[in-house]
């Protein structure tokens, strides 16, 4: 089995490419499972904030849930921003990880921006509706170094970076 530890901005399109090669795959007949961050935010992971602590345990405690579904022989899309090249590397020495990054430059996300939350992030620091601590702008990203696929969402459309993970997936499965 193989899981997929996206890591990308906010907006550069995991959920979106999670959702859409999950479901080509179920279509030809693979089991695979989303684990999102957004989602696991309001469950097991609602007691963490944004430090880099709590945001490390975050994603650890989503790779527990994908090392589960692994076992259960499913493909694991887990969509979360990862912004730590020592973490990603931590999780990608488990033979099933693979790193796809979702490479978008800033001033794309900012234009898309399909929660507010670039937006909220550039107020002026006097705003109480500033978002501090928003990754890729007021808080680290690491490009990773050993991504095993990068996509550029920002210049190629949905369906070839759909695709294109899809063909990656298949060719990497170990059952």
């Amino acid at each position: 089995m193989i899981l997929i530890q996206f890591t990308g901005l906010s907006g550069s399109g995991k959920t979106t490419l999670a959702e859409n090669v999950k479901h080509l795959l179920l279509q030809n007949n693979y089991e695979a499972e989303i684990v999102d961050g957004d989602v696991y935010r309001q469950t097991i992971c609602k007691d963490l904030g944004f430090s880099k602590e709590d945001r490390c345990e975050n994603v650890r405690r989503l790779f527990n849930v994908g090392r589960n579904l692994i076992q259960e022989k499913k493909i694991v899309l887990m969509s979360v921003i990862n912004p730590y090249e020592n973490l990603r590397n931590e999780l990608r020495s488990f033979e099933f990880v693979k790193t796809v990054f979702l490479d978008c430059a800033i001033s794309s996300l900012i234009e898309r921006d399909p929660k507010g939350l670039y937006k909220r992030a550039l107020l002026p620091d006097s705003d109480q509706n500033k978002i501090r601590s928003f990754t890729g702008i007021s808080d680290v990203f690491e490009i990773p170094k050993k991504a095993d696929l990068v996509l550029k969402t920002d210049s190629e459309n949905v369906s070839i970076s759909t695709n294109k993970l899809y063909n990656f997936i298949l060719s990497n499965l170990n059952f």
